[in-house]
């Protein structure tokens, strides 16, 4: 389990960058232009998902002018995020871990058993400094539970 203090872990994955580009992305790279939000949520396309990724949007330029940069992740393959990104305007990279490697290296795997699926991200935020340290977590077992955008824009403000 993760918690704040420890190292994040590292990783590279692709990502769905703003312009369209679908590129690979690193986390220790990324690090180097300030701290990260890493921003975990269980599907593009989903209203509860959808609601949280425009309102990370609404708010990017307070956690900009804060020294910290967005990032979004899910399972869904780079190709679902690009048009998920290109539909809501989406101005942050959205990472894909179709390999689910990052929820298992993060401990944010959820199961809806009654639905028959499994295996996608819970809805939780990391802030994580230029050093690479975890700062802030935030985890829901409850998909429907928003973060506190406020509590991540502090930290954020904190971890800079």
């Amino acid at each position: 389990m993760v918690s704040e203090g420890d190292d994040a872990p590292d990783f590279t994955a692709p990502a769905a960058m703003p312009d369209g580009d679908i590129t690979e992305f690193s986390l220790a790279d990324a690090l180097a232009d300030g701290p990260g939000v890493l921003a975990f949520f269980p599907g593009a396309f989903t209203s509860v998902c959808t609601g949280e990724m425009v309102t990370f949007r609404d708010r990017l330029d307070t956690l900009q002018s804060a020294g910290a940069n967005l990032y979004g992740v899910s399972i869904d393959s780079p190709f679902s995020l690009g048009e998920f990104a290109a539909q809501n305007d989406l101005n942050f990279p959205l990472i894909s871990d179709t390999n689910k490697e990052l929820i298992d290296a993060y401990n944010v795997e959820m199961d809806f058993e009654a639905l028959g699926i499994s295996g996608v991200a819970k809805r939780a935020v990391f802030v994580v400094d230029e050093d690479g340290t975890v700062t802030y977590k935030w985890v829901s077992d409850d998909p429907s539970v928003e973060p506190d955008y406020d509590e991540v824009e502090d930290a954020a403000a904190e971890a800079a």
